[in-house]
């Protein structure tokens, strides 16, 4: 098995070109948007998921969790439900921690199936790791118990400590039980009352919203139209009222443009910079200048003559540098596109921190048209 495994993969790395590499230059940035399917970009209204929450307690941890008077007293609680009275010394342990569930219940999810549980400590627990979640109600806005958790908790990091230093890697305190719920009730969905539905749109736009009713209709009859950017109202053709189902699965392959506002995302703590393809910049000037100051601090330790009466002093000194490389001065047209954004920007050695000012820059000019989004 391991030999044709070998060879299977020495016949990918030759079927491959040995300088096959992705070139920008043959790649096509004239297309804005690509082709998708109406179901992509769209939400049935009325099919909604349902958010639980409640409390639990987290039992066998090894000497990780908390010693609070709240652990203390839902340890006691869960022993009197078994008949087994605690006094508060007899309850207080180490080996518990009460954490807080969260979940969230699909739609068309029925009682009977399991949804994912992540699970956080609340108390002074210090790792939630090896430990087990006790049944526990989850609970939605009405109150009412939609879910039961109960489970193995999975932590993706660990807190090793000793006598003189500990590490922690990711967060010890927080983990998932996955399929550790069991649906008790499910949320009905009227998605289809009166013969009408809506479709919401992820991305509110009027034109998207235009251009799926009018795939709608070209297929099914005049059934769709646009409420605003962000709905469109359907009325489910007669053949399929006895099954809005097959409607909808029919409906949703449909295929169409979306369009989008153009909008610039910038996070100037991680230096990102997402740019979308219809956004324009009119004709205007960029000078890049890199400024760069250093400091260094160098302190020199003064230390008096034997038998001089004075005292050890702490001389500070500090080094400045300034350093500005030479400034460039480039102009761009009007209705330039990303892409040639990019490219000049790039040419003058920008950083993405350069690029953020840059834009900032360019969208108080009013030469940027689009919005300017900060992360």
């Amino acid at each position: 098995m391991k030999r044709l495994f070998a060879g299977l993969f020495l016949a990918f790395l030759l079927a491959v070109p040995a300088g096959a590499a992705v070139n920008l230059q043959d790649m096509d940035f004239t297309r804005v948007h690509p082709t998708v399917r109406i179901k992509d970009i769209v939400e049935v209204e009325g099919a909604r998921d349902n958010q639980l929450t409640g409390v639990g307690l987290v039992t066998g941890l090894p000497g990780t969790g908390d010693n609070s008077t709240m652990a203390t007293q839902m340890m006691r609680n869960m022993m009197r439900n078994f008949g087994v009275t605690l006094d508060t010394r007899a309850a207080r342990t180490r080996n518990i921690a009460v954490v807080s569930l969260t979940a969230k219940l699909p739609p068309y999810t029925r009682p009977g199936q399991n949804i994912d549980v992540s699970v956080s400590a609340i108390g002074n627990a210090s790792s939630l790791q090896g430990g087990t979640l006790l049944q526990s109600p989850l609970r939605a806005a009405d109150g009412k118990v939609y879910a039961v958790a109960q489970g193995s908790v999975l932590v993706g990091g660990f807190n090793a400590e000793g006598a003189a230093a500990s590490r922690t890697k990711n967060v010890p305190t927080a983990g998932r039980i996955p399929g550790g719920a069991i649906v008790e009730r499910d949320v009905p969905m009227d998605y289809a009352a009166g013969g009408q539905m809506a479709l919401l749109l992820r991305d509110p736009d009027f034109t998207t919203a235009q251009r799926i009713a009018d795939a709608i209709n070209r297929k099914f009859g005049f059934v769709a139209s646009p409420v605003d950017a962000g709905r469109v109202l359907i009325d489910v053709p007669a053949q399929y009222l006895a099954a809005p189902t097959a409607f909808l699965a029919n409906m949703g392959g449909i295929e169409i443009e979306p369009d989008t506002t153009a909008r610039v995302a910038v996070n100037e703590r991680t230096g990102t910079v997402v740019m979308g393809g219809n956004v324009r910049i009119s004709s205007c000037a960029v000078a890049h200048g890199n400024l760069t100051v250093s400091v260094r601090e160098d302190p020199n330790v003064v230390q008096p003559a034997s038998f001089g009466g004075g005292d050890t002093a702490v001389e500070r000194r500090s080094d400045i540098t300034v350093d500005e490389d030479g400034t460039s001065m480039i102009a761009m047209p009007s209705t330039t596109t990303v892409r040639d954004l990019v490219r000049v920007l790039n040419s003058i050695g920008a950083t993405p921190r350069d690029i953020i000012e840059i834009l900032q820059a360019v969208n108080e000019t009013g030469a940027l048209h689009g919005e300017l989004v900060n992360m």
